[in-house]
């Protein structure tokens, strides 16, 4: 087996980088991929690439062929080889698939068993690191989602490996994260509990990725910048004082953002459509927040030069940006999608639904309501539940044992497991759909293709005047105020019809 040099002393970090004005939003299952992630950074903002579902998005980009070859590019400057390579024997296919062939699947991880899918998780976010760094010496950072604790540290390690500069976390309270980077750094064990549900020995149970068991023993490696997305100047408090090891900052994030938001704080209500309503309590103290002396930066509802000025006048570093550049031509997401939905934003048929049930976590869950997609109630009735993926199922106590199960499986499964038939209702496989949303749909048994499902933050209503085709270059001329940057402009001098 190939391995780093050994050593006992910790690499000091590079002197820091100027703090940036605009950090582009992690999203999504490969939506926030290394075009997107290297685009940005090499402009000189914070690239951010997505660390949600790396594992099987690195064997779907192999049994797709890899196109361009990238994916065997960064797997050959892997330090371990023997692994590097096997999972290339694996699951590369030269020509692709072939027409109605399903993916491989990446097993399932337990509790206990979870050997194949951290070293694909290891190697996924290695490969995407190592690309969005390509060609550039600017700071890239990866995203990953709290709650996704079963899958969370091989990213880590897989990510600090290729040089990571940044961690930013959210939908939940990553706590003990900092410790693990701090671990890492040190070549050390990292360990982080995992919630598990119900009667049991404990309201949790330790997961521990340890570098020596992956040949990384002993290797020191720079120690990235944590920044937690929060919600409340409360947590950012919290955390400040009770994390594992230091903060460098944190971005808060508001209601209107896309993606997983977090629930209104104290008694919950809804209005006449079924959104959870926030009010005032919801919105962070920024006179707290200076107060902590660290850097923060604002999200949601942050895509325009107006909004990062007025975030710079709040004490703010900047602002941190989705929406905008989910829709532009390096993101992932499927070119198909991405011009039928602002198509549909230009002809006004588009809204964004905060879901209160569509996640299977129990977080509020920005939908975007698009004809053609799982937004359709009748059309997400018609899909067969299945839970192939499981990123976002919950650990249960089964005795002594612990237990994995989703909301979103089928309903005889999860009630078999424990669970509350009426916790299914309004429930999506958001694992399945996320893939589809990035052209990795599943042909499940019987031919019955995964379909896309949104997720955009409150802004995408404004995007009318942004034409398909308009780049990450264009999003960062616009937000840091470039005359004559901004909507109705085509990138890379296209000329494209307004509808």
């Amino acid at each position: 087996m190939t391995t780093l040099p050994q050593s006992t002393t910790t690499t000091l970090p590079s002197p820091p980088a100027p703090l940036p004005r605009v950090i582009q939003g992690g999203m999504g299952v490969a939506i926030s991929n290394w075009v997107l992630a290297q685009a940005v950074s090499r402009a000189g903002q914070l690239g951010v690439v997505s660390g949600t579902g790396i594992d099987n998005l690195l064997v779907r980009r192999l049994q797709d062929g890899d196109p361009g070859g990238h994916v065997r590019r960064a797997l050959a400057h892997f330090p371990d080889q023997t692994r590097a390579q096997k999972a290339v024997r694996d699951y590369w296919l030269e020509e692709g698939r072939a027409p109605g062939q399903p993916y491989k699947r990446v097993p399932l991880p337990t509790v206990t068993k979870h050997r194949v899918a951290w070293e694909l998780s290891l190697l996924g976010s290695f490969v995407e690191v190592f690309l969005a760094r390509g060609g550039h010496a600017n700071p890239v950072g990866l995203n990953l989602l709290t709650k996704l604790q079963l899958h969370n540290l091989p990213a880590l390690y897989g990510a600090m490996l290729a040089g990571v500069d940044t961690v930013i976390m959210g939908a939940g309270i990553p706590r003990e994260i900092p410790g693990v980077l701090d671990a890492f750094a040190q070549g050390k064990p990292g360990t982080a509990r995992l919630d598990v549900k119900g009667e049991g020995p404990g309201a949790s149970v330790p997961l521990t990725f340890d570098p020596s068991e992956f040949g990384f023993g002993g290797v020191s490696l720079p120690r990235p910048n944590f920044y937690p997305i929060i919600s409340s100047h409360v947590l950012a408090g919290i955390l400040t004082r009770k994390a594992t090891g230091s903060v460098q900052g944190f971005v808060i994030e508001g209601p209107t953002a896309g993606g997983h938001n977090a629930p209104p704080r104290g008694q919950v209500s809804y209005d006449e459509s079924g959104q959870p309503v926030y009010t005032e309590r919801d919105i962070a103290d920024l006179e707290e927040m200076r107060r902590l002396g660290l850097p923060f930066w604002l999200a949601g509802g942050s895509g325009s030069p107006n909004a990062l000025q007025a975030a710079l006048d709040q004490g703010a570093a900047g602002i941190q940006v989705g929406t905008l550049f989910a829709y532009c031509r390096e993101s992932g997401l499927r070119p198909e999608t991405r011009e039928h939905t602002l198509g549909a934003v230009r002809a006004g048929g588009v809204s964004v639904y905060t879901d209160p049930l569509a996640s299977p976590t129990g977080f509020p869950f920005k939908v975007v309501q698009l004809p053609g997609t799982l937004s359709e109630p009748e059309r997400y009735a018609a899909r067969t539940r299945v839970c192939d993926i499981g990123y976002l199922r919950e650990a249960y106590w089964d005795g002594d044992k612990t237990g994995l199960r989703c909301a979103a499986e089928p309903v005889e499964t999860y009630v078999q497991k424990g669970g509350k038939p009426e916790d299914t209702v309004g429930r999506k496989c958001l694992c399945n759909a996320l893939m589809a949303d990035a052209g990795h749909a599943q042909i499940q048994k019987g031919g019955e293709v995964e379909q896309p499902l949104l997720t955009s933050g409150d802004d995408l209503v404004k995007l009318g005047g942004w034409t398909p085709g308009y780049t990450a270059g264009d999003v960062l001329d616009y937000l840091l105020g470039k005359p004559g940057a901004g909507p109705r402009q085509a990138g890379a001098g296209e000329v494209l019809a307004q509808a």
